[in-house]
C-alpha cells in the first residue's frame, strides 16, 4: 500500500472529562509523544513521517476506568498502513487460542451462533468452526479480513458500533454469543460497542471477551502495555460500571495469562434470572480498591518505578556502546509494546542494530519513529559476539531458549 500521509490531516482529540462517564479524571502516567504501536513502515513509506499524539492515561476515580485522555482516529489506527498484528503469531498466542475454543465449547450449545468482533486473522473463528459453531467474523482492518476470508472465515470489514450492529442483526439477525478478546480495550467508545453488543446478541445470548488486567500492569511496571490502540485500561471495578448501562452483569470472571495478565469475562443481560453474578467480582473489587488502584495518588510510585527503570535500561546500553561499540544490540520482538518502549526509551537505529520478529507482516519493515529494521532471528547467526535486548518480556524465557540454540553466546540485557 503506497502511503499518502502527506495529503492527510490526522487528529487526536483530547477529553476535558472522562471517557464514557463525563466525570473528572487526574492524569497518572505520560509518556510523552508517540506514534500508533501496531503501525509497521514499509520501505516504500520511509519517505513519510508518521503521525505522533501525546500518550497519557487518566484514572476517573469514580467509575474506576483508565484511558488515554487523548483518542486517535479508529479508522487511521488500523487502515493507514497494512495492520501487521496477527492472532496467531506465535505459538504462545496459538495455543492460548485454541484452549479459548475448547473453553467456549464447554460454554455454549454447539447450535449456537457466534460472532467474533475483532476477528483478526480468524485464527480463533476457524478453531470455533471447526468445532461446529455457525461463526461470523467483524475486523476493523482490511488486511486482516482479507486474510481471514481468504482461510474460509465468512469476515465482514467494519468497526464494530451499535449502528454496525443493527446493519448487521438487519441481515444476519441475532446471535447466541458475541466474542470480543483484546477489543473492548481498543473501542473509543466502550459504550456504544457494548450497545451494539446489547443489541446483536439474543435475550440469552452470552458476551464473553478478555481484555489486558490494568492490576498486572501496575504491580508488574510493564508500563509499555500503554499504547493509542489500547484505549481503555481495565479493571474488574470498571468492567462492572461498564456493563451497567446496558443492563448486563458478570457471571463468570477469570485471571488467564495472555498478554501478561488479563482478564476472561462472560457477561448476560440482569434480566437473564438463570444466571448470578459471579461471587468473586465485590472480592476482586475490594483487593483493587485496597492497592490504591482508584486513588490518583498511588501512581506517584509508579511513574518513578518506570522512570528508573529507564535509566537503568540506558546506563546499560550507553556503558555497552562506549566499552564495546562493535558488538551489536539487537532487540528480540517487534510487538505493539516494544514500540511504546522504544519510544520512550528514546532508543533508534543509533543504537541499535535490529529488531527481530517471526511475523511475515512485519519483516522487512521498519519501526514506527525509532526506524529500526525488523529482521528474522536468524540474524544472531551471524555474529560471534552479540547482545540481545528482550522486548517481548512476557515471552521471555522462551525466547531465550530459542536465540541460545541460534548462537550461546549470546548476551542478553534485559
Amino acid at each position: 500500500m503506497e502511503s499518502t500521509l502527506d495529503q492527510l490531516e490526522i487528529k487526536s482529540r483530547y477529553l476535558s472529562k472522562s471517557l464514557v462517564f463525563n466525570n473528572p479524571f487526574t492524569r497518572i502516567v505520560d509518556l510523552g509523544m508517540h506514534p500508533f504501536a501496531d503501525t509497521f513502515i514499509s520501505k516504500n513509506q520511509l519517505e513519510y513521517a508518521e503521525p505522533v499524539f501525546p500518550l497519557s492515561c487518566g484514572l476517573d476515580e469514580k467509575s474506576g476506568l483508565i484511558f488515554n485522555e487523548y483518542l486517535t482516529p479508529d479508522s487511521s489506527r488500523y487502515n493507514l498502513y497494512d495492520y501487521s498484528y496477527t492472532s496467531s503469531n506465535s505459538d504462545f498466542s496459538r495455543k492460548h487460542w485454541i484452549e479459548f475454543a475448547a473453553y467456549t465449547s464447554t460454554v455454549l450449545n454447539k447450535s449456537s451462533r457466534i460472532m467474533e468482533v475483532g476477528s483478526n486473522d480468524g485464527f480463533l473463528s476457524l478453531k470455533l468452526k471447526d468445532l461446529g459453531f455457525e461463526i461470523l467474523g467483524v475486523d476493523s482492518s482490511g488486511a486482516m479480513a482479507k486474510i481471514a476470508n481468504e482461510l474460509g472465515v465468512e469476515t465482514v470489514e467494519a468497526t464494530f458500533s451499535h449502528k454496525i450492529a443493527n446493519d448487521l442483526q438487519s441481515t444476519r439477525g441475532l446471535f447466541d454469543c458475541l466474542i470480543a478478546n483484546n477489543v473492548l480495550n481498543h473501542a473509543n467508545d466502550p459504550l456504544d460497542f457494548l450497545q451494539g453488543v446489547d443489541q446483536i446478541l439474543a435475550p440469552d445470548g452470552v458476551f464473553i471477551f478478555e481484555v489486558p488486567y490494568w492490576l498486572d500492569l501496575f504491580e508488574s511496571g510493564h508500563f509499555d502495555q500503554i499504547y493509542h490502540e489500547h484505549v481503555s485500561y481495565f479493571t474488574v471495578k470498571s468492567i462492572r460500571s461498564l456493563l451497567e448501562p446496558i443492563n448486563f452483569k458478570i457471571v463468570k470472571i477469570s485471571h488467564v495469562d495472555y498478554h501478561g495478565g488479563s482478564l476472561r469475562v462472560i457477561a448476560a443481560r440482569t434480566t437473564n434470572t438463570s444466571k448470578n453474578e459471579d461471587a468473586s467480582v465485590r472480592s476482586m473489587i475490594e483487593s483493587e480498591v485496597a492497592l490504591g488502584l482508584f486513588r490518583a495518588e498511588t501512581y506517584e510510585q509508579f511513574r518513578k518505578r518506570i522512570s528508573i527503570e529507564r535509566a537503568r535500561v540506558m546506563t546499560a546500553i550507553y556503558d555497552h556502546v562506549t566499552r564495546i561499540p562493535e558488538i551489536p544490540i539487537i532487540g528480540v520482538g517487534a510487538a505493539a509494546k516494544a514500540n511504546t518502549l522504544l519510544n520512550f526509551y528514546g532508543l533508534d537505529s543509533s543504537l541499535l542494530f535490529a529488531v527481530t520478529d517471526s511475523s511475515p507482516f512485519k519483516l522487512g519493515k521498519y519501526t514506527p519513529l525509532t526506524r529500526i529494521p525488523i529482521v528474522s532471528d536468524d540474524v544472531f547467526r551471524e555474529f560471534s559476539e552479540v547482545t540481545a535486548l528482550i522486548l517481548s518480556w512476557n515471552l521471555s524465557d522462551k525466547l531465550k531458549h530459542t536465540l541460545l540454540g541460534l548462537n550461546p553466546k549470546i548476551r542478553f540485557l534485559r
